[in-house]
């Protein structure tokens, strides 16, 4: 019976977390070396922050513009969708694009 309150509906977010983190980081690095030139060079780093999760992607330098988008709408939509991956584990995820 101690099986039902861990399987079901009472689980907390920190169940959640271990099984969210890395796939939302693979959801990013797949992502991002569908968009760039160079997806060997593609790497994501998670950094663990009090109040978020920071995922930083590094793109090699002349990727980095396809990476962005024009007016930057391929970096919205990107965090757009880590956004809607991670609702489930309810902590703020935060993705950062570095030169």
């Amino acid at each position: 019976m101690s099986d039902v309150g861990e399987k079901g509906p009472g689980r907390g977010p920190a169940n959640h977390r271990s099984v969210i983190e890395p796939a939302l980081r693979d959801l990013i690095d797949y992502l991002a070396r569908g968009l760039v030139d160079h997806p060997e060079q593609v790497e994501v780093e998670e950094v663990e922050e009090p109040d978020a999760l920071v995922y930083e992607l590094k793109v090699a330098e002349e990727d980095l513009g396809k990476v962005i988008g024009k007016q930057g709408r391929t970096a919205k939509a990107l965090r757009t969708i880590l956004s809607a991956a991670s609702a489930k584990s309810r902590r703020r995820v935060i993705l950062e694009i570095l030169e």
